[in-house]
């Protein structure tokens, strides 16, 4: 897996094509990530007790792997990862100014 929790991702297709977030999870079987913020859904809830009221939730749901790229830290562009080996030390590097990641 390429991304990494705590990433920094632009989003490149859907409806919030553009926006910037954090890798807040991963989820390696499905091939998806979730970014708060990104993605917003809307659920209706019904009441269940007084803790839980109900109503209309917001919620984030996972995006798919292909439709984010990484933004590079150090130049601050969304970039592809390339990986090179350090020392007996696999890292990841950006492939616009490359710099460790």
């Amino acid at each position: 897996m390429k991304f990494k929790k705590g990433d920094m991702v632009l989003v490149k297709t859907g409806k919030d094509k553009g926006r910037k977030g954090k890798i807040e999870k991963i989820l390696v079987k499905e091939n998806r990530v979730l970014v708060p913020g990104i993605n917003m859904f809307k659920r209706h809830v019904k009441k269940r007790d007084d803790k839980n009221p109900g109503g209309i939730i917001d919620f984030s749901r996972p995006l798919s792997l292909g439709n984010i790229s990484l933004v590079c830290p150090k130049c601050s562009q969304p970039t592809r990862i390339g990986y090179l080996v350090v020392k007996n030390e696999k890292v990841r590097i950006c492939r616009k100014c490359e710099q460790e990641l």
